[in-house]
């Protein structure tokens, strides 16, 4: 399998057409390209951005994604836990990721700007100094989680047991109280 650097792909339908003809893209765009249920498996994704894309429920077994932005996309229910972990990083700006699962990966350091969480799984993730910045987290899944220095002032609907996830120094508004004291059952006005 190839590899293709400095290409923009626009309109491509990868259901049809074979993403995996190369097996690594670097600095690359994809623009408004559907990849809806496609097998994206052992392809590697390097100083790359997805724009206006649809990766729900792409097949990510091992697929390595580092330095990457994602901007408006679509991508619902992905696995981000079975990708490859080594040198995982990346962006989301106005993407929709519900019910998408971030367990055990280690993001530091990972922005979520403007961004749907709903019903994702967070649970044993490393998102030390993490930015939620006017992200949906209603019913997302902070379990065992390190949050530390991770910012949740604009972030709404999170519920999150600090008992039950370090959390030292994450950073969170008054309005965002309720969400900690929720197991608590106690009403905040």
């Amino acid at each position: 399998m190839g590899y293709a650097e400095d290409k923009k792909y626009e309109n491509v339908d990868f259901v049809i057409e074979d993403i995996r003809a190369f097996s690594e893209y670097e600095n690359c765009v994809f623009i408004n390209c559907n990849f809806y249920e496609t097998d994206i498996s052992h392809v590697k994704f390097m100083e790359f951005e997805f724009r206006d894309c649809n990766l729900s429920m792409a097949k990510t077994n091992d697929t390595a994604f580092r330095d990457t932005h994602f901007k408006n996309c679509k991508m619902l229910g992905l696995r981000f836990d079975s990708c490859n972990q080594f040198g995982l990083a990346f962006t989301f700006e106005n993407c929709n990721l519900s019910h998408s699962s971030f367990f055990q990966n280690k993001i530091r350091k990972t922005k979520f700007y403007n961004c749907h969480l709903e019903g994702v799984d967070f649970s044993q993730s490393d998102l030390s100094t993490a930015s939620f910045e006017e992200c949906n987290l209603n019913m997302a899944i902070f379990d065992n989680t390190i949050i530390e220095k991770a910012d949740f002032r604009t972030a709404w609907g999170f519920q999150i047991d600090p008992e039950n996830n370090y959390i030292k120094k994450a950073r969170f508004s008054t309005s965002g109280l309720p969400g900690l004291l929720t197991k608590y059952n106690i009403e905040v006005d």
